[in-house]
């Protein structure tokens, strides 16, 4: 029966501190896997338990190396159906090609489509997830794919700020989800009208909303390149708000990530680690580092126990 399934939690190499950081809130221990490289570069998994008839979560998001990580993944998830699990579901934090979710010109791939087949021919039941960057890669999958929010723990730290912030959308597009954080933390909302000349390259334009003298929350699902928060906090601080955050879920920081927001107006960079930081940014001391461990956690021990994890949803 799956409520008498033992409940173990492996890791790979992408993120094993935030894995034991969901251990230690279960209070259990993470299972020994053997998870490296052979000299000629590819990749080797072991597992080191018996994990016949047991309920696996196997955490492992797919940031950089990307492909390295879903490579990982993909053979923890083989070598577990290999082994006779009883149920393994896929704990991926952050979901790599997200923004690969359609054909935008002609004759190229649905990337996060076919990362999608990559892991459901692995052996997965169940995949659970943190603020999917588009929401219909869910149906990407044919099995339950549970998308959490990390609201759940950002608002607590951007409560504090209250009636003094406002809550800033770097874009049109994430509107929706600015207006539900200022609603949660009784804030006002505005947006930037910017102007994207080339990939990965954006220009802030001007500021709908009042922001002076305002704490100023720029508010976006991950932090690639860093661009568009460059300029969303050189036009927020002209505009006269009295302090500019930022705050994001995923803190990819690729290319001159790291340095643009060490130049940039920001007093405070506030990200999960769904991600772990580099050491260079963890040294420059903006970055605010926020765990999902404990969500994550309460929605692994829903899943096992056959709980509810829609009560996790209330963002």
């Amino acid at each position: 029966m799956p409520g008498h399934r033992e409940l173990k939690i492996i890791t790979g190499n992408a993120n094993p501190e935030l894995a034991r950081g969901i251990c230690d809130h279960l209070g259990m221990t993470l299972s020994p896997t053997l998870v490296c490289t052979f000299s000629d570069g590819e990749s080797r998994v072991e597992i080191g338990d018996n994990v016949r008839g047991d309920d696996v979560f196997v955490v492992q998001p797919t940031c950089a190396p990307v492909n390295h990580n879903i490579l990982e993944l993909c053979l923890m998830l083989d070598a577990l159906k290999r082994a006779s699990v009883g149920r393994v579901t896929a704990v991926i934090p952050y979901y790599g090609y997200a923004r690969q979710d359609r054909k935008v010109v002609p004759r190229v791939p649905i990337s996060a489509k076919l990362v999608a087949d990559f892991i459901s021919v692995s052996g997965v039941n169940r995949i659970l997830t943190i603020d999917l960057h588009a929401g219909q890669i869910q149906a990407f999958f044919n099995i339950p794919v549970d998308n959490l929010f990390a609201a759940e723990v950002l608002l607590t730290y951007l409560k504090q700020f209250g009636d003094q912030a406002v809550v800033v959308s770097p874009d049109a597009g994430g509107t929706e989800r600015a207006r539900a954080y200022a609603k949660r933390i009784g804030a006002e909302l505005a947006i930037i009208d910017k102007r994207r000349d080339t990939p990965n390259t954006a220009q802030a334009m001007r500021v709908i909303g009042d922001v002076k003298d305002k704490v100023a929350i720029v508010l976006d699902d991950m932090i690639d390149t860093g661009g568009t928060m460059m300029e969303a906090s050189k036009v927020l601080s002209e505009k006269g708000a009295s302090k500019v955050l930022a705050c994001a879920t995923h803190p990819v920081l690729s290319g001159p990530a790291i340095e643009r927001m060490e130049q940039s107006h920001f007093s405070e960079i506030v990200v999960t680690d769904t991600i772990p930081l580099s050491e260079k940014a963890r040294a420059s001391g903006k970055f605010q580092v926020i765990s999902v461990a404990s969500l994550l956690a309460k929605a692994i021990h829903n899943i096992h126990t056959e709980s509810s994890v829609s009560v996790l949803f209330s963002h």
